[in-house]
């Protein structure tokens, strides 16, 4: 990196987001790219510590603690403002300025500015919409077809037909929420294990008796205020993933975490969901980027199946993570049990007499 003398005039005029440090690793200067690109004015930028921004392995930190000789790259460091939740990642070039240093941030998100994992490409969205459109009438015709069906079976058939209408009305919602999105549904109860008995049910009719389904649940586990449908598609997701790796056995298996932490939030009880498979694992090349949409494994797969699952953890204040080693894969939803309130308030029949006194 060589970052010529400019004034502060022309540093503002970049594109690159770009920082000038003092000896000590405090900012002096902040162009408007970098105040743009962490969300923030420039003058909060100013005369924070430049490794206070770092939010990951220190490898920031650990690089301004020693002298500078040469420019050096730090690859893939995620950033943020203390107080702000907004984390960005960057691939960051340190160099040597006049009375310090000059921090220079080239984004590896697709959209400088924004999470990666939370944010589809906007022609990828544009994309989506044209493709929900398109599905409308198939799905139509689908629930129609089960329907008629249903009429000509017996109580097993009927069962069937019954899940492929329930999950193309859970299509058709998608389809509806991509053409015209609406506000996130109010939780409501939901017990874990009926939303799991459904996601096995799809996986026997998906995976038949090629793969060998197990359950271990913890039947103390409470009912908990969740969006049951959300639930259903990431774990949904989370099992197919294990299917196409080639997966011989796939288990699901509940816990209450005691003291569970989840980002910043006090410890708490949580719910654990893990989704146990022996299949080929997750490939090396991936595991940096594994969570970020369009990453995928398979010449066929869309790579939105993880990313999806992450934004349901999300939506529920939870998070996603997993563990693989060949024969072994572990992806663990990790989400805080909100119960619900077993004697909600309720209002008086009449109102109450005013006092005398």
């Amino acid at each position: 990196m060589d970052i010529p003398s400019l004034d502060d005039a022309a540093l503002d005029a970049l594109a690159t987001p770009l920082l000038r440090l003092d000896a000590a690793g405090t900012v002096a200067f902040a162009n408007t790219a970098m105040a743009r690109w962490l969300g923030v004015g420039k003058r909060r930028l100013v005369g924070l510590q430049a490794a206070a921004l770092e939010r990951d392995d220190g490898q920031l930190a650990a690089r301004l603690a020693r002298p500078l000789e040469a420019a050096v790259r730090l690859r893939r460091v995620g950033l943020a403002v203390p107080g702000t939740d907004a984390l960005r990642f960057a691939d960051l070039w340190l160099g040597l300025a006049e009375d310090g240093l000059w921090l220079e941030a080239h984004p590896v998100d697709e959209f400088p500015g924004t999470d990666p994992a939370q944010l589809l490409p906007s022609a990828l969205a544009a994309s989506l919409k044209g493709l929900a459109h398109e599905l409308r009438n198939p799905l139509l015709g689908i629930k129609g077809a089960a329907q008629l069906l249903a009429r000509r079976v017996d109580s097993d058939g009927r069962e069937l037909t019954g899940i492929i209408e329930s999950e193309v009305g859970r299509l058709s919602a998608l389809v509806d929420q991509l053409l015209n999105p609406a506000p996130p549904r109010a939780f409501a109860a939901v017990n874990i294990h009926a939303v799991l008995e459904r996601v096995l049910r799809l996986a026997e009719s998906d995976a038949g008796w090629a793969v060998q389904l197990q359950r271990d649940y913890d039947p103390s586990l409470p009912e908990f205020l969740a969006d049951g449908d959300r639930l259903s598609q990431a774990t949904w997701n989370l099992v197919r993933n294990a299917i196409e790796a080639g997966a011989g056995a796939v288990t699901l298996r509940t816990r209450a975490e005691h003291g569970a932490r989840i980002g910043e939030a006090p410890p708490g009880l949580a719910l654990r969901l893990d989704v146990v498979d022996d299949g080929r694992g997750v490939p090396p090349e991936l595991a940096e980027h594994l969570l970020l949409p369009l990453v995928s494994g398979r010449a066929d797969g869309t790579g939105l199946g993880l990313a999806l699952a992450q934004q349901v953890a999300r939506e529920h204040r939870g998070a996603l993570t997993w563990r693989s080693r060949p024969g072994h894969t572990v992806f663990t939803l990790l989400l805080p049990l909100a119960l619900p309130d077993p004697d909600p308030p309720t209002a008086p029949a009449t109102a109450p007499e005013p006092s005398d006194a």
